[in-house]
């Protein structure tokens, strides 16, 4: 699980980052350059109107940061103060428009992609093999989360996109189908109803039950399968990942709903559902109108064209 945290400091109209910002590069370059003139050729502006930047500067600050001497200027200690932070703060800023060109390029940029637990061990590496034979330079942030997390940060733009189910409703949302998983009973080895192909989930209204955790896609629709064979489940266990579920029923503490293992375990059965809702459609979402730079557009064209390829085990 990725977590990150943080946080953006809003500025108001009146703070003094908001009415300084315009004239700090015209301040450093005459306090590096020690001539008004030299500055302004550098700068491609008028004289005199780079003398009353600085004044008004100074008048913004109420402090003198320049003491004229003939045609030169010299800092005053406070000047000296105040350009060190202007060239921290240039310089941080210069630094955030690389890291802004770097993350659009499209050669070598970055997708922060999110997916499900379930699609991390075949399906995402398939994604990401196959996209990096052409584009090997590109760079990915990768998440694994349930879909309500993923959704909720792909709405505040640490994600570009993400792999979730059910689909999301909502304008704010495009969801793009990739395929679709039927869900199975999975039972251990030794269960009554192992030797059978096909049940009924009110089979098991008496079985306690593994689940994902609240939140979790798979869980809401476990829950809304065993509505509508009309019976509540017995929690025995709550988890966050598949496999660790299918553990927890070959260890004897209940019955699951999943989808369909990558790998059969011998230690467990895996048995079809009669209900026709006993499946979860799996959706790529990006977020409505937000621009997406050339390497998220090139990932989201090539998730697309391949989907019907992806191992879903159905």
């Amino acid at each position: 699980m990725d977590v990150t945290a943080s946080s953006t400091a809003e500025l108001s109209p009146q703070a003094p980052a908001v009415l300084l910002a315009p004239l700090l590069a015209q301040f450093a370059a005459v306090a590096r350059l020690e001539h008004v003139t030299r500055a302004a050729a550098e700068l491609g502006m008028p004289q005199p109107t780079l003398s009353r930047a600085v004044a008004r500067l100074e008048a913004e600050l109420g402090v003198a940061l320049l003491a004229r001497e003939g045609r030169t200027v010299r800092l005053t200690r406070a000047g000296e103060v105040f350009r060190t932070a202007v060239e921290r703060a240039l310089g941080e800023v210069e630094r955030g428009a690389e890291a802004a060109r770097a993350e659009a390029d499209p050669v070598a940029g970055r997708v922060a992609f999110g997916f499900l637990h379930t699609m991390g061990s075949e399906a995402v590496p398939m994604l990401l093999r196959g996209f990096r034979v052409e584009n090997p330079r590109v760079r990915f942030q990768l998440v694994q989360d349930y879909t309500d997390s993923m959704l909720q940060r792909l709405r505040g733009g640490e994600l570009d996109l993400c792999l979730v189910s059910p689909r999301p409703e909502g304008p704010e949302l495009t969801a793009r189908r990739l395929g679709e998983q039927r869900l199975r009973l999975v039972v251990p080895a030794e269960h009554r109803l192992a030797g059978r192909q096909r049940v009924r989930l009110a089979e098991v209204a008496g079985d306690a039950f593994v689940m994902l955790e609240p939140g979790y896609g798979l869980r809401r629709i476990t829950d809304t399968l065993c509505t509508e064979a009309g019976f509540t489940p017995r929690v025995s266990f709550e988890g966050e990942e598949a496999e660790t579920l299918r553990g927890m029923v070959a260890a004897g503490l209940g019955v699951a709903v999943l989808p369909p293992a990558t790998a059969p375990r011998p230690e467990v059965a895996e048995l079809q559902l009669t209900s026709p809702g006993a499946r979860r459609e799996l959706s790529l979402v990006w977020v409505t109108g937000r621009p997406l730079t050339p390497p998220v557009q090139a990932f989201r064209s090539y998730v697309l064209s391949v989907r019907d390829q992806l191992p879903l085990h159905s």
